[in-house]
């Protein structure tokens, strides 16, 4: 895990971009959680990370989505008081719907 906040949410990303579940799961805490707006909506524990992923590619399958890739910009936020610490960056995912390239932006 990254000695870092930011570097936590850059080693997941990088692991997320590169269909790495395994090393997803070693840059999440183990009594992290997912909230999301794709069903079942809460991933929880050591296998949140690698079971949310399951599933993202899963829902992507059923829509025709493949390709995810996620970039972040500058951090808006990047506060670590003792153990705690808050992160807001600015985020682009691009992937492909039934092969038309798709960017979200504005996460």
């Amino acid at each position: 895990m990254s000695s870092t906040p930011l570097g936590a949410v850059q080693a997941y990303l990088d692991a997320f971009n590169a269909g790495d579940p395994e090393a997803m799961s070693k840059a999440f805490v183990a009594d992290g959680s997912i909230l999301d707006g794709m069903a079942p909506h809460v991933w929880l524990g050591p296998t949140a990370a690698a079971d949310w992923y399951r599933d993202v590619l899963s829902e992507g399958e059923h829509l025709g989505a493949t390709g995810y890739r996620v970039t972040v910009g500058e951090p808006v936020h990047n506060d670590t008081t003792g153990d705690n610490a808050y992160v807001v960056l600015p985020a682009t995912m691009t992937f492909d719907l039934n092969g038309t390239p798709i960017t979200q932006t504005g996460a």
